[in-house]
């Protein structure tokens, strides 16, 4: 009678293990190579709402884990990321994907103005911890479309300015030029 209820127990803590290495796995290749993610508390949200928003965000390639702190910790740590300490207490989940990591602040800060429910807590740029605030902020941020266009067009303003001057008056002057230098020329023939 009493070795039942120990080896049932040893049974179960074998099976604990077992399942937590399960999930520290299929946790691992879901969050391998991310370095900009999102962490948000969706306790308070209503399951319809938490629906509807994975629904929509999934439209848009944006991706919602359930997590396990402790867990997550032990990853981010193997993956040489900001452990987050400040960020994983409580509920959790990781969201990532979208466009960058501006697009997805953007995509979140909308819907946690949407509702209060939702609380953003933090979550990785680059591998380094960025709180609530620092969450905010970037959401503000040109995106990287964005700055890829605003850098293609400091690149290519001197050649505009350039050719605005050969236009404008320059452009006489380089007109009166080549007339003298014609002239020039007839006369010399």
């Amino acid at each position: 009678e009493t070795i039942l209820p120990a080896l049932i127990a040893f049974r179960l803590e074998i099976m604990s293990k077992i399942v937590k290495k399960m999930m520290l796995e299929d946790l691992r290749t879901k969050m391998e190579g991310r370095r900009d993610f999102l962490v948000l508390d969706l306790s308070k949200l209503d399951a319809i709402s938490n629906n509807e928003m994975r629904i929509e965000l999934a439209q848009k390639g944006i991706q919602l884990l359930g997590v396990k702190n402790r867990l997550l910790q032990v990853i981010l740590r193997d993956e040489g990321v900001d452990t987050l300490d400040g960020t994983l207490a409580g509920p959790s989940t990781v969201v990532w994907g979208g466009e960058d990591i501006v697009g997805l602040s953007r995509e979140m800060t909308q819907w946690a103005k949407k509702t209060d429910a939702l609380k953003i807590k933090g979550g990785s740029v680059d591998g380094q911890e960025v709180d609530s605030v620092g969450v905010v902020d970037i959401s503000k941020g040109p995106s990287r479309l964005e700055l890829i266009g605003q850098l293609a067009g400091l690149i290519l303003s001197p050649g505009a300015n350039l050719a605005g001057a050969l236009l404008g008056p320059g452009g006489k002057l380089a007109g009166q030029i080549t007339t003298i230098s014609e002239e020039e020329s007839g006369d010399a023939a």
